[in-house]
């Protein structure tokens, strides 16, 4: 167990690699004085003394001129990894970390951990899958987008719509959100966007393998997702049918064979 210790501030060293790389003074004077009262909550640090969480409280301290914290000193060396779980943890949990900070120390995490799938970073922080794909979304964003993310110009949820769209088409997005579109708009137009690339997209033969081992295969006219939709949709009405009236699938099939010719 992480043993409970009196350290003076001297002690205490900030870890390079911290997520949080912006603090701001009078934020910072506040939590002093708060901490001059009563400490709610130690600092978290490995045996040398560098701080795994609570980088806040001892700038803090170190302003307001306090001489000692509250530090609770981890058993053991603490991996990488480890020690950016707890880092993220205790930043989202008290002090909200901006967006970009989110995205580098997630990214980070995940190359940490180069087996790890988004659910596996969700469950070591305690967040929803979802909320880490949004935090995750500047990775699929041109340049242009990761520096206005860093200067504070759009939020992860602008990015995590930019994302959807291929990197050839970002640059007009974001050309739009800098001019004061609303994120509602923004979404909008990632809709159409999408909605337009995915209609010019054709195949003559659609092969879709299914997790039962099945394998349906549509082939023709060369054909979009619309396309595609509404010919498994009649195909599904027609099997249905037969299968009220008690056709075997081998009955079924003929039936439609001849009815194909019938329509050439």
């Amino acid at each position: 167990m992480p043993k409970l210790e009196n350290k003076p501030l001297s002690w205490l060293k900030p870890d390079p690699n911290q997520p949080r790389k912006s603090f701001i003074e009078a934020e910072l004077r506040l939590l002093g004085e708060s901490l001059r009262r009563k400490q709610l909550q130690p600092v978290l640090c490995q045996p040398d003394g560098t701080i795994i969480a609570g980088e806040r409280r001892w700038r803090a301290a170190t302003l307001v001129g306090l001489p000692t914290l509250e530090v609770k000193i981890a058993d053991e060396v603490l991996t990488d990894s480890q020690k950016r779980v707890w880092q993220l943890v205790e930043n989202m949990l008290r002090a909200d970390l901006t967006g970009y900070e989110q995205w580098t120390a997630c990214a980070e995490l995940m190359c940490m951990n180069a087996g790890w799938q988004m659910k596996d970073a969700a469950e070591a922080l305690g967040l929803d899958p979802s909320t880490i794909t949004r935090i995750l979304s500047p990775s699929k964003c041109v340049q242009e987008w990761q520096d206005a993310l860093r200067d504070g110009k759009v939020g992860i949820t602008d990015c995590y719509s930019a994302s959807k769209l291929p990197q050839e088409k970002q640059a007009g997005l974001l050309a739009l959100k800098l001019s004061g579109a609303s994120r509602d708009h923004l979404e909008a137009v990632v809709k159409k966007a999408r909605s337009t690339s995915a209609s010019t997209v054709k195949l003559a033969k659609v092969r879709c393998p299914l997790s039962t081992g099945t394998v349906v295969t549509v082939q023709g006219a060369e054909m979009g997702l619309d396309e595609l939709i509404e010919a498994l949709q009649s195909t599904l009405e027609s099997a249905r049918r037969a299968n009220k009236e008690q056709i075997d699938v081998k009955t079924w099939a003929r039936v439609m064979a001849d009815k194909a010719k019938v329509a050439v």
